[in-house]
């Protein structure tokens, strides 16, 4: 099930966050520094993909569907960023097999945005998890906000995570909102109904936004698990044995986040030093870059099978 914000031809639960920025930007308002704060999942690099084919699409054939909050797949605009080749648009992540974005990533950002533009239209620089943009890079990326080129524009993806001062003050924050009942009803409409059966209730009951739940249905699928009675531990249990976090970053997160969720779920006052111990080992972990094997094996002889 292909879900990444860069494919979602439909825009869920957050039409009022559309609406506000596409009102800002009919009108010459639309600020060109954005930052958009939220629980990873809940739609945030969606609504900007949105956002940004709204821009691009005005006098292109099948433009932007504002009714519907739609995109056309037909739209020349749309097919250019699904094929990375459209030239007034940017975007800037972490690359797989990286652990943070690097200067190299922004440099180059810089040197495309120095060069003359090919058309009439703006640029728009979309960098997606700014929590993983390093010191070097932090610093490269503050210059440019700072004096963005003429009509430019830049969108920062911020999954609620700390996030230099210096960054946040350049922008305009949108903090983006998910409800428990929205995230049902988008849920549904992107899984069946079905959704509830196939997820344990303890993992959604905290795990639950759409785009984590995607993700979490996705790795299940292509690593043909089994969904129906799997419990919390014994994802951990797979995901550690198997070293699925070694491959991809995302799944790396996600073990991550099932150990906190694990840890919440089997708190213990007897345990609170094991505990916080651990959260502490995790933070240390992702502050420093440090080896995620040992933590895990650590977690899983001291904690999961403890």
């Amino acid at each position: 099930m292909n879900l990444f914000p860069l494919n979602q031809l439909n825009l869920y639960g957050l039409h009022k966050n559309l609406d506000e920025l596409v009102k800002l930007y009919k009108i010459g308002k639309l600020p060109s520094k954005i930052m958009f704060s939220g629980r990873k999942g809940i739609g945030k690099c969606t609504l900007a993909y949105h956002l940004i084919n709204f821009i691009l699409s005005e006098n292109e054939d099948f433009s932007y569907n504002l009714e519907k909050y739609s995109i056309n797949n037909e739209n020349k605009s749309f097919k250019l960023i699904q094929n990375k080749i459209h030239s007034n648009f940017y975007l800037i992540d972490i690359i797989p097999e990286k652990k943070t974005i690097d200067i190299f990533q922004i440099r180059s950002l810089i040197s495309d945005l120095n060069k003359s533009s090919l058309n009439s239209k703006p640029r728009i620089v979309l960098i997606d998890n700014i929590e993983y943009l390093n010191i070097n890079s932090v610093n490269a990326i503050l210059k440019i906000l700072e004096e963005p080129p003429k009509d430019t524009f830049f969108i920062l993806i911020n999954n609620n995570k700390k996030v230099l001062p210096t960054i946040k003050s350049r922008c305009l924050n949108f903090n983006i909102t998910l409800n428990n009942k929205t995230s049902l009803e988008i849920s549904h409409k992107l899984f069946g109904s079905q959704i509830i059966t196939l997820i344990n209730n303890n993992i959604l009951d905290y795990y639950f936004t759409p785009g984590k739940v995607s993700n979490l249905i996705n790795f299940l699928s292509n690593h043909n698990i089994e969904f129906e009675n799997l419990t919390l531990k014994k994802i951990l249990d797979l995901l550690i044995d198997k070293l699925y976090y070694k491959k991809d970053i995302s799944i790396k997160l996600m073990t991550y986040e099932f150990i906190e969720l694990f840890l919440n779920y089997e708190f213990n006052y007897k345990k609170i030093n094991i505990y916080n111990s651990f959260l502490k080992k995790i933070d240390d972990t992702k502050k420093f870059n440090l080896d995620e094997e040992s933590l895990f094996i650590e977690f899983k002889t001291k904690v999961l099978n403890g």
